[in-house]
């Protein structure tokens, strides 16, 4: 006999649904009632499951065009989308498996994929969960500055939406040291004091397992240009997996200067001795000793003679890796955008537009340093998978992203890591392997 026949039997059964039968529904509960109510709770749990669910396609087709259509001021759709991170309201990347093909080996550490956010996004230390929970394995959050700074007068922040780009000129707009180190530090105790973190063997200042927190660190518009690096790295070593140096925002008068040789060996010099000067302080998770890797930050809009000179400034001063990059003031003749004031706005221009400026830097960078014990990180117009194929293949250790994530959703951090490991599959190999063999 079918389930079927068997189930409708019972259905029809008069005792089936009566007070008598050995487990009585209430008076007025009927079979029909039942399986609507069972259907709807089946059904709204799927539901909720689809919607929390990174990977699902509504949140790139209409919730993320929707949020731009509620909020024309780009910089609100950005604090729209910290607030949801930061409650848990944004939806996560589910079931994210460890694929061992996308392992990172960096910094005597293993990230579980080369994908991580870019600084910019959460600049104060509020949505590091939320943010990570979308499969990044590599977060930064910053610039800070030592002291609280508004920024730029608003408005500030464009989209270009025909290019997937954004321009921005925030200024460094941060709520400084002392509040972020509160964020930062509320969410470590938190842990510590958590049922959890008996269990678990989690030495990351990111808590959790195969993903690193990098802290961005950046100077007040009237700061020394060497003091307020220093209070940073004073201030965030216990908290930070990783250090980043901005020297490279277009928006703070004087702060690309920095980039020269002399300036910036001179800079980073004294940062790498303060840093080591705390190796013995420690980290707020209680190792006794913490040295957090020092990278520093560079702009695309560079000649290949100071690429290179930037090249010998990290080696000199033996810092421990280089972003490549930040923002272009650039505005390439590709773009689709026609509004000339739009496209005129001064800032830092990124997004797909970028990507032509960040990979031939990276390719120069690499040139310059692939005999040495230097990480780079590529960044800048990468939005799919083959995009982080490329930086990798041009010498890129992993990659961040950031417009794409706004314009995308947080479904396309899981896009790019399922398309990598789809092309790696195919060529039978692992993300290490493929580093910098454009080169080889």
């Amino acid at each position: 006999m079918s389930a079927r026949l068997v189930l409708g039997g019972l259905l029809k059964s008069p005792n089936f649904f009566s007070k008598t039968s050995r487990y009585p529904l209430k008076s007025g509960f009927n079979g029909a009632k039942f399986i609507l109510y069972s259907a709807g709770l089946v059904g709204g749990s799927f539901a909720g499951f689809y919607l929390m669910n990174s990977r699902s396609a509504i949140h790139e087709y209409l919730f993320c065009p929707i949020v731009r259509l509620l909020t024309p001021d780009a910089e609100e759709g950005h604090k729209l989308g910290i607030f949801l991170l930061k409650w848990g309201l944004a939806p996560k990347l589910l079931f994210d498996h460890d694929v061992p093909a996308l392992e990172v080996r960096v910094f005597d550490k293993v990230m579980s994929n080369p994908i991580g956010c870019a600084a910019g996004l959460d600049k104060n230390g509020e949505a590091i969960d939320g943010i990570l929970q979308s499969g990044f394995a590599y977060h930064e959050i910053g610039s800070i500055t030592p002291l609280p700074q508004p920024g730029n007068s608003k408005p500030r922040f464009f989209r270009l939406p025909q290019d997937d780009a954004v321009i921005n000129r925030y200024g460094f707009n941060s709520a400084g040291h002392d509040n972020v180190f509160s964020n930062v530090i509320e969410r470590v105790n938190k842990y510590l004091y958590s049922y959890f973190s008996k269990d678990n063997n989690i030495n990351n200042l990111s808590l959790h397992q195969g993903k690193l927190l990098a802290i961005n660190l950046g100077k007040n518009k009237t700061g020394d240009e060497v003091t307020d690096y220093l209070k940073g790295v004073e201030k965030f070593q216990s908290l930070a997996d990783v250090l980043v140096i901005n020297v490279s925002s277009p928006n703070t008068p004087g702060l690309r200067d920095l980039q020269s040789e002399s300036k910036l060996t001179d800079l980073l010099s004294q940062v790498v001795g303060k840093r080591n000067s705390l190796i013995d302080s420690g980290s707020s998770l209680g190792a006794t000793v913490h040295r957090p890797p020092i990278l520093v930050k560079i702009a695309p809009d560079l000649t290949e003679p100071e690429l290179l000179s930037i090249a010998e400034a990290a080696k000199k001063s033996k810092v421990d890796g280089i972003i490549v990059s930040n923002t272009t003031i650039q505005r390439p003749s590709s773009l689709f955008t026609k509004d000339e004031d739009l496209k005129s706005q001064a800032g830092g221009l990124s997004g797909t537009p970028l990507k032509e400026f960040s990979l031939k830097a990276l390719r120069t960078m690499y040139k310059y340093t692939k005999e040495s014990d230097l990480v780079l990180v590529g960044c800048g117009g990468i939005s799919s998978a083959q995009d982080a194929l490329e930086f990798g293949r041009a010498g890129a250790t992993f990659v961040q992203i950031y417009t794409s994530y706004a314009y995308k959703g947080p479904g396309v951090v899981a896009k790019i890591k399922d398309g990598i490991t789809e092309e790696l599959k195919k060529e039978g190999k692992t993300w290490m392997q493929i580093i910098g063999e454009d080169s080889k």
